[in-house]
């Protein structure tokens, strides 16, 4: 079996080693516009702004990204893509404030708040199948990590421990405390909607199929967040890198026969990156018409879980979001960091 941190064109390097930090800077050089030279604190132009979107949206595989220049009310619509997936407001008004890479804004939640697209107008966001394949990147800055968080995703978890009755997808998440997710980046993948099967078909408390970084997300710093999902492994990424992490299994709570004995060759499925190789929960009306709650929207800021919406709302704010319907490479996702030009939000 191919080595699971090999993405196909560029293994990740550890972070902190001298490869990573040469390969980050000569990314951070790379395009010869005026976007290089962003400062701290220097408010990029128009066409810094320009070079940056088109740093993401020429990327292969893009169904959605949103930069988040609307004012409070409006709906905020996608860049780049034909189809503008206009995410509404939900709760109260997002406010607009000033700072960001793509619009030269960010959208900032209190906790209150949370933007949603209804699931018959998802379109290309309705990612789902055996050989189904995602990727999401964010630019974010925390308010608060005490608790879980929603970034985005679709992802209705339902009331609580031991209820199946979920439609999850895909979903971006921090701080997963149970199985070693602790202010962790933890993406998570659902192939039931509800929650995970062993291959006796004996059921876990909750979906627990999720990488979980090798750092912490901080608060009141910006800093870029993302995975990805090939069929095969969840790869949760800080900054542009994808840290390989080797499990602690009792540490990390993961020394149940699902997780230690359901992985590669009868192996372990790791946690960062994470196996799951059963691909992302369709929705089938005559299976899951009675049993499952209704289908999932596409949620900004907030999921359903333990029967509320608001539970663990994002408390931060929202500079970038992308989604593609395919598995980035190492080196795309790099490229991406480094269209966020970090420096110049601080």
């Amino acid at each position: 079996m191919p080595d699971p941190w090999f993405r196909g064109s560029l293994a990740s390097p550890p972070a902190g080693s001298f490869v990573f930090v040469m390969l980050a800077l000569l990314l951070m050089g790379m395009g010869g516009s005026s976007c290089s030279k962003f400062g701290r604190h220097e408010r990029p132009s128009a066409a810094d702004l320009a070079a940056s979107r088109a740093a993401v949206t020429g990327v292969p595989g893009l169904v959605a990204f949103w930069t988040f220049d609307e004012k409070p009310g409006q709906a905020r619509e996608s860049t780049g893509t034909a189809d503008k997936h206009p995410l509404m407001e939900v709760g109260k008004p997002v406010a607009r404030e000033e700072g960001g890479p793509y619009s030269g804004y960010h959208a900032h939640f209190d906790g209150r708040q949370y933007m949603s697209i209804d699931h018959p107008a998802l379109g290309g966001l309705d990612i789902s199948g055996k050989e189904a394949q995602v990727s999401m990147f964010a630019v974010v800055k925390m308010d608060d990590m005490s608790r879980g968080v929603s970034i985005a995703g679709i992802w209705n978890e339902g009331k609580g421990e031991n209820d199946d009755t979920g439609t999850r997808q895909y979903a971006l998440l921090l701080n997963m405390p149970m199985y070693g997710g602790v202010k962790a980046v933890a993406p998570c993948i659902s192939s039931e909607g509800g929650v995970s099967r062993r291959a006796d078909g004996t059921g876990m408390p909750w979906c627990v199929d999720y990488a979980a970084s090798v750092s912490i997300v901080p608060e009141h710093r910006w800093v870029t967040l993302g995975f990805t999902y090939d069929g095969r492994y969840i790869r949760a990424y800080f900054n542009g890198v994808m840290e390989a992490r080797q499990v602690d299994p009792a540490k990390d709570n993961r020394t149940d026969p699902y997780f230690a004995k359901e992985g590669p060759d009868g192996g372990h499925r790791g946690i960062n990156p994470y196996f799951h190789g059963r691909g992302i929960f369709k929705y089938n009306p005559a299976r899951d018409g009675k049993s499952k709650m209704e289908q999932s929207p596409f949620l900004v800021g907030a999921r359903y879980a333990v029967g509320s919406m608001l539970s663990e709302a994002m408390k931060g704010s929202l500079a970038g979001l992308a989604v593609f319907d395919r598995a980035l490479t190492d080196q795309e996702m790099l490229k991406l960091h480094a269209s966020a030009h970090l420096e110049a939000l601080e």
